[in-house]
């Protein structure tokens, strides 16, 4: 019985071991709290109020909405850059160089890396601050590494309202890391101020893989791994791109994007890459392209919220969630066409309006 007993008294110590070390509970910061830690440049409360702005659940959609209110005082003088390329053209590399460059000028930067989800699982490595080991040593640097949770456009669903925080929390340049080019990827270019768009050396093949439209809107294009053997080919590259743009219209700002050759692991021609951003946003703001960019902007991504804030009303709706699956199984089925399924949930939506 002594035994017993005794593991009863082991067990009971146990748990209270396991209670010790639990860790304790996050306090729930209010919205002013965290408006002034971020005013003063507090990381922690920038990364809580980003996780806050990236959460699906209705409170925290308000409460994020409620602190970008209060900060949008404080927002809009970064400068904010994109940065796309085909997968392994050293994109975090060359982020890695640019933004060393850019601390020892004294620039406070935010590096927004965009991991791609998995189709499978919704998992991302999430592994940006390990691939750029120098610039995350760096205390004027935030590198914020979010999952793309399969949002079109190569970037994170709330990257926008993140800029916005980054800004507010004091960062100067804004870095937009996307996961690679496709049509979709687009989206990116109407968060930034300047596109970049990386390219490989030995165009050949590489080029066919971008799309017309990428490059188009590229304020400049950077030819990548342009260091020892590779330099010939950075060379041939380029004209390769220079060609490319040749054939395309003159773009609506009147800037003619150049084409750099340049090298993420060297660090040779990340200085000419800086200069050609500093000398778009001279002229840009000479010419008043660049506030008219960014009014443009704001227009779309109010529009972009209406839409993505109906969509998730309409699937949320008890009456539409009562009637979608059989319409859909009926779908499936051949039983009814698509169009005339969407209507029949529309019609249901707008009942439960009435």
């Amino acid at each position: 019985m002594k035994g017993v007993e005794g593991g009863h008294e082991g067990m009971q110590e146990n748990r209270r071991d396991v209670n010790r070390k639990a860790p304790p509970k996050r306090r729930t910061l209010s919205v002013e709290e965290l408006e002034q830690g971020i005013r003063s440049g507090n990381r922690t409360m920038l990364a809580r109020a980003i996780t806050l702005v990236e959460s699906n659940a209705p409170s925290h959609q308000e409460k994020a909405q409620q602190l970008l209110d209060a900060l949008m005082d404080q927002t809009g003088d970064s400068l904010r850059i994109g940065i796309t390329g085909l997968p392994g053209a050293g994109k975090s590399t060359m982020i890695d160089t640019l933004g060393d460059m850019l601390c020892e000028q004294g620039h406070k930067v935010a590096v927004l890396a965009v991991d791609p989800s998995s189709s499978v699982t919704k998992g991302s490595i999430l592994g940006d601050k390990t691939r750029m080991g120098s610039l995350a040593s760096y205390d004027e640097v935030y590198i914020r590494p979010s999952p793309t949770a399969g949002t079109l456009g190569g970037v994170a669903r709330k990257t926008r309202e993140t800029i916005f925080f980054c800004e507010a929390a004091g960062f100067d340049v804004v870095l937009v890391e996307t996961v690679g080019v496709g049509q979709s990827e687009v989206t990116v270019r109407s968060m930034v101020d300047f596109f970049l768009l990386l390219g490989l050396a030995g165009a050949g093949d590489e080029l066919q893989g971008i799309k017309r439209g990428i490059v188009e809107m590229a304020d400049a294009i950077a030819i990548n791994k342009a260091d020892g053997e590779n330099r010939a080919a950075a060379k041939k590259a380029r004209a390769e791109y220079e060609k490319a743009l040749h054939l395309l219209g003159e773009p609506e700002s009147g800037w003619e994007p150049p084409v750099l050759t340049c090298s993420g692991e060297t660090g040779a021609g990340i200085d000419e890459v800086w200069s050609a951003v500093e000398t778009f946003r001279s002229e840009m703001q000479a010419s008043g392209f660049f506030d008219e960019q960014r009014r443009q902007q704001a227009r779309h991504w109010m529009y972009q919220t209406i839409e993505r804030r109906l969509r998730d009303d309409f699937f949320s709706t008890p009456e539409v969630q009562a009637e979608r699956d059989a319409i859909e199984e009926a779908v499936l089925n051949g039983e009814i066409s698509s169009f005339a399924a969407a209507e029949q949930l529309l019609r249901v939506y707008r009942t439960s309006l009435d």
